[in-house]
């Protein structure tokens, strides 16, 4: 056995082990999960406020993969959904498929869900169907960098593969697939192509940050490294040394044009 697999054996949070990602009971158990670990709860507000800030207090806008989250605190008229019946969540949307009348809605947010995504441009053809002109699609999502290679291939239980041609994966179960590559392939290694398939989407910026916030947060699998009160400086520490360079994640904003 290799020694990030005992590492990543010993950190693991006891409450996740053996548990079916794929159950519908274990998507609701995280949520306990995220507010009892004050230092990944900090992050998640974070992240959320920096979505909510993309859009205007009254757009109408639908979270895919809402599961653990708390986004609606940040946004009180978000729709929230999950794949499956989740307590507190909304309604039942595929991404791949979604119900909603065409141009109904002002955008549509996710925080680690496009790489879960079987099939990357079915999801965009649906976005672009159900968005209005001008609207929005704010994702959070793992980036691609020298050192966020080396975490996801070594520590991370997802498959992380930047080299693949396609944009779509086989799957198992409802979140058991991933590549979480994708987001970056699709959106820097692949972004001409991207343009070219949906060109009713401009690339609004993306935003690499935080390289060890999240891996000392443990996320919803492992055990919190750091008390909550260390996040502000841990925060300030990534962003004066250059976290674009070797962040883990990605703000990616997109925006939907004639």
């Amino acid at each position: 056995m290799k020694l990030t697999d005992l590492l990543t054996q010993w950190l693991a949070h006891p409450l996740t082990r053996g548990m079916n990602i794929d159950q519908p009971q274990t998507t609701a158990f995280r949520k306990k999960i995220v507010s009892s670990k004050p230092f990944l709860e900090k992050l998640y507000e974070e992240w959320y406020r920096r979505i909510a800030s993309r859009f205007p207090p009254d757009a109408r806008v639908l979270e895919l993969g809402s599961g653990p989250g708390f986004l609606k605190k940040f946004m009180p008229l978000l729709i929230t959904s999950e794949l499956f019946p989740t307590p507190g969540v909304e309604m039942i949307i595929d991404a791949q498929a979604i119900d909603m009348d065409d141009a109904s809605i002002d955008g549509i947010v996710m925080t680690s869900v496009l790489h879960h995504i079987p099939d990357c441009s079915r999801f965009f053809q649906e976005a672009s169907r159900v968005i209005r002109n001008k609207g929005r699609l704010v994702m959070i999502e793992p980036w691609n960098t020298t050192w966020a290679r080396w975490i996801y291939t070594n520590l991370h239980h997802e498959p992380f593969e930047p080299h693949t041609k396609e944009w779509s994966f086989q799957t198992t179960g409802p979140l058991s697939g991933a590549n979480g590559a994708l987001p970056w392939i699709i959106f820097q290694r692949d972004r001409a192509l991207f343009e070219a398939r949906f060109p009713q989407w401009r690339i609004k910026s993306i935003v690499p940050i935080m390289p060890v916030a999240f891996l000392l947060s443990g996320g919803v699998s492992l055990r919190s490294l750091l008390p909550g009160w260390m996040y502000p400086p841990v925060r300030f520490f990534e962003q004066i040394f250059k976290e674009e360079l070797w962040a883990m994640f990605a703000i990616i904003t997109l925006e939907r044009q004639e």
